[in-house]
């Protein structure tokens, strides 16, 4: 497969505010840091509503290990490309790690090492590589439209987990926004009510 992940079976980059998936909910979630009126910072994070639009810098894809036992991530990760490195442990997981963008999002690491999201998000690194020559200069637009559910059968009995259904809609001049650091973490606003998730504006305006 394009991004040599086996799924039947170096750390780098800014440390960035994240996107997560739940692979057993379908849901994207938000996580930024931010401080507190006592001074201690916290994770703040928010549900991201389905559909969404985000530039994927696929150009600079990173594959490789991925493990939580220690608690925190820790990343053994090479440019696509790129020999793979040797799984570190036992516990490290193979992943992939992609920086995405939208004004609405910012600047955010995506990673995950989940086999499901590894099969889908492969299939979407194809779709760039075949028309990434007939898109110079420019980067993917994606659009995560919805879910789909993925039935794997295990030891246990049927498993059910969530997908991404997601394809590349568009190509646009690289935001510069892309490039960027990551961001200071932000002082905590003051408490009101959550307002309800908005779809992202369906126009490149919002890159």
């Amino acid at each position: 497969m394009a991004l040599g992940f086996n799924t039947e079976g170096r750390s780098s980059g800014d440390i960035l505010p994240i996107v997560k998936f739940d692979a057993k909910s379908g849901d994207f979630i938000a996580r930024k840091r931010v401080q507190g009126g006592d001074g201690m910072w916290e994770n703040v994070e928010e549900e991201v509503a389905l559909p969404f639009k985000a530039v994927f810098d696929f150009a600079n894809i990173e594959v490789g290990w991925l493990s939580f036992s220690s608690g925190a991530p820790d990343f053994h990760m090479v440019k696509y490309g790129e020999r793979m490195p040797a799984q570190p442990s036992p516990e490290h997981k193979q992943a992939f790690r992609i920086r995405i963008y939208s004004k609405a999002l910012g600047l955010r690491e995506f990673s995950h090492s989940s086999k499901t999201l590894l099969r889908s998000i492969d299939a979407l690194h194809n779709q760039f590589l075949a028309d990434q020559a007939a898109n110079p200069g420019k980067v993917p637009v994606v659009e995560v439209s919805g879910l789909e559910t993925v039935k794997i059968n295990s030891p246990q009995g049927e498993l059910r987990f969530k997908a991404p259904k997601w394809s590349i809609v568009s190509w646009v001049a690289r935001p510069e926004a892309m490039d960027g650091a990551a961001e200071a973490p932000a002082p905590a606003p003051a408490p009101k009510p959550a307002p309800a998730p908005k779809p992202v504006a369906a126009d490149d305006d919002e890159f």
